[in-house]
């Protein structure tokens, strides 16, 4: 009976036993060099490792099994082809050109989703001290940015015209760049006035200025506002008040 069975039967089931042990030393090893690298700590909360452990598991583990599934996938049809099943060349051929692209694809969105959870945290952060209600759209906007370039770069890699997906980015980022320019005209203007305020320090921390009608002594210096005390109380002057109402800084007599 096992006589019976060709010998190139044998030597695929030994592929496909092989393929399987690769792919179970490949996931242990990139577990252990994502590990390693301070993955896990780097997309701490995240909203792609939350849902992932939400499910019972890791990104890191998502994207090591990625890594072995696509090995054990190319072990089998490895094994196909030496069983010579007769349907495999043509199929082969194809899926050998494709499969790697599909393995970029996802593994281009996994990390396009985590990078784009990251840089919403980033944005967040930066401008927690900035209260303007224009700004909470700016970590969104980072977020669904990377989104739709990671999308992008996956389709390219399966072979989907990304033309008009091009365009419309094109639209996106210049109707971006038009939204920024007015809803944060005042906030620009204020920051080219601090860098200006930085870098020539007409007055520093502890100086007592007049800044249109606000005077008091400088407390603090940042690149959009200044602050000031008087009196008890603390004003937070807008930098570009500097620039059009004057400085005044006014002298112990």
């Amino acid at each position: 009976m096992i006589d019976a069975v060709p010998a190139r039967v044998w030597l695929a089931v030994g592929v496909l036993a092989l393929g399987a042990v690769l792919s179970y030393l490949v996931i242990a090893v990139n577990r252990r060099i994502l590990q390693g690298a301070g993955v896990p700590e780097a997309i701490e909360g995240t909203a792609f490792e939350r849902t992932a452990r939400e499910f019972g598991t890791t990104t890191v583990t998502i994207i090591a099994r990625l890594t072995g599934y696509f090995i054990f996938i190319l072990s089998v049809l490895v094994a196909l082809t030496v069983a010579d099943v007769s349907f495999i060349s043509e199929f082969w051929n194809r899926v050998a050109v494709f499969l790697p692209r599909l393995f970029i694809a996802a593994l281009v969105l996994i990390v396009g989703v985590v990078v784009g959870d990251k840089a919403e945290l980033f944005v967040e952060e930066r401008l927690r001290g900035v209260k303007l209600p224009q700004t909470s759209v700016l970590p969104l906007a980072a977020k669904y940015s990377v989104f739709y370039i990671a999308a992008l770069v996956a389709l390219g890699q399966i072979n989907v015209d990304t033309g008009a997906l091009v365009v419309l980015l094109g639209t996106y980022a210049l109707a971006v760049v038009l939204f920024s320019a007015l809803a944060f005209r005042d906030l620009l203007a204020s920051g080219a006035a601090g860098l200006f305020l930085l870098l020539n320090q007409p007055y520093g921390i502890g100086d007592r200025v007049r800044i249109g009608d606000t005077e008091g002594i400088v407390q603090e210096v940042d690149v959009f506002v200044t602050h000031v005390e008087t009196d008890g109380e603390e004003y937070v002057v807008p930098n570009r008040r500097a620039l059009t109402d004057g400085i005044v800084r006014v002298r112990d007599q």
